[in-house]
């Protein structure tokens, strides 16, 4: 009891007088594999129905079977902690221990698999609809990792169809997203100031174009029609390779070398941007766990030394190459920063990954901060590309901003 006391003290001393937004935090090295999802078998942002099961799953390569807590916040559209009371978007209590756990079966790693279901025994589900984050601590209240999530209520519709942007400088790179919101059984009150919306590209909310207000009102619907406010770029598919077999190369892996753990050797790229755009089926910068001699991918895929190469010229000191994807969240930091080799001529990094399915591209951050996503890879139109809407609504009055409607499409039907 007194743990969890002095966690959720520490939980009100990090959350400050005035509220700022929320970021999600990036774990330790030893906690890995993050999957967060709802009723979806990838692992990617959750956006679920109110009342729909949510699932967290981990892993900590400490093999000290640690005991971990969780603590839930619920937030504004723009991620500022809202001012509801726990008891009045929560059904039951959070700041619990998280319960379920497995210890690693027959794999070089030793890891413990940690799953954190909602509803569970105390914390019974959710109560309102809108942004909430979830903050995971160990036993001595220091915050692990934190990840951002977003529940619906299935009321407003949405319509949505991916057209090349109008712009003849960017034509053949950006993508613009054209949708329409029905309110259905609400009736939106001055929809320019109470209605945001939130267009999401491959579950990456680090790029999602925001404070979308609509362009025309035609009684109950909503349309955004704008052609430069809601485009994208388009950048190419994605790069991928697949571990399941730590034993044998497999798709996009040259060769493998057992040291203390497997090591697996991807073929070395060189930038796409320039290039002809070529169709690559991908999963949107997602990934998957999978193993191929396996019945628990759970507990019993092992961890692999992955090694990534990229020939292309050094560049200026102000930039730097990152590793890209929904592994870590579309996060930017060390881990996955590479470093030049100029002996080989090549970016290199090596980083420690389940065996999966994985999909990643490579990407320039400036001294700034700047992400340039097509940089190296390029911007296409043709790429084909995950869309996710999201539909806000405050009442006049109301104290919390409501998710009511949620859409989805894809640009594989891309028009002019």
């Amino acid at each position: 009891m007194l743990k969890k006391l002095l966690i959720g003290l520490l939980f009100v001393l990090h959350t400050p007088i005035v509220f700022s937004q929320v970021f999600e935090t990036s774990p330790p090295d030893h906690i890995k594999t993050i999957t967060f999802k709802g009723n979806t078998p990838e692992s990617q942002l959750p956006v679920i129905r109110l009342g729909d099961p949510l699932v967290l799953e981990f892993d900590a390569l400490n093999a000290k079977e640690e005991d971990f807590y969780y603590i839930i916040q619920h937030c504004n559209y723009d991620w500022t902690p809202s001012i509801l009371a726990k008891t009045e978007y929560l059904r039951g209590i959070d700041n619990q221990r998280i319960s379920t756990y497995e210890n690693s079966f027959n794999t070089y790693e030793i890891y413990s698999h940690y799953t954190l279901t909602i509803p569970n025994t105390l914390t019974r589900g959710f109560l309102k609809s809108g942004n909430y984050m979830i903050f995971i601590y160990d036993d001595f209240g220091e915050l692990m990792f934190s990840r951002k999530f977003m529940i619906y209520e299935d009321i407003a519709s949405v319509g949505a169809v991916v057209k090349r942007t109008r712009d003849m400088n960017t034509i053949q790179e950006r993508q613009t997203v054209n949708f329409v919101i029905n309110s259905g059984r609400i009736n939106f009150n001055n929809p320019m100031e109470t209605v945001k919306a939130l267009v999401v590209q491959n579950n990456n909310l680090n790029t999602a174009i925001i404070n979308l207000k609509p362009q025309y009102i035609l009684g109950n619907e909503l349309e955004y029609r704008y052609s430069e406010e809601s485009a994208f770029w388009g950048g190419n598919e994605y790069l991928y390779f697949e571990n399941r077999d730590v034993r044998v190369g497999n798709v996009g892996i040259q060769f493998i070398d057992l040291k203390d753990i497997y090591n697996s050797y991807l073929f070395t790229q060189e930038p796409r941007k320039g290039r002809e755009y070529t169709y690559n089926p991908d999963i949107n910068g997602n990934f998957k766990i999978t193993v191929i001699d396996s019945r628990d991918t759970r507990t019993e895929a092992d961890y692999t030394m992955v090694h990534f190469s990229l020939r292309m010229p050094e560049l200026p000191p102000n930039e730097a190459v990152f590793i890209y994807g929904n592994y870590n969240s579309y996060a930017i930091d060390n881990s996955n920063r590479m470093i030049y080799n100029s002996d080989r001529g090549m970016y290199e990094c090596s980083m420690k990954l389940k065996q999966g399915f994985y999909n990643y591209k490579y990407v320039i951050v400036d001294s700034e901060g700047y992400l340039n996503e097509g940089g190296i890879s390029g911007n296409y139109w043709q790429t084909e590309n995950n869309y996710k809407i999201l539909v806000y609504y405050r009442d006049l009055g109301a104290r919390f901003d409501r998710l009511v409607g949620f859409g989805e499409t894809t640009s594989v039907n891309i028009t002019n």
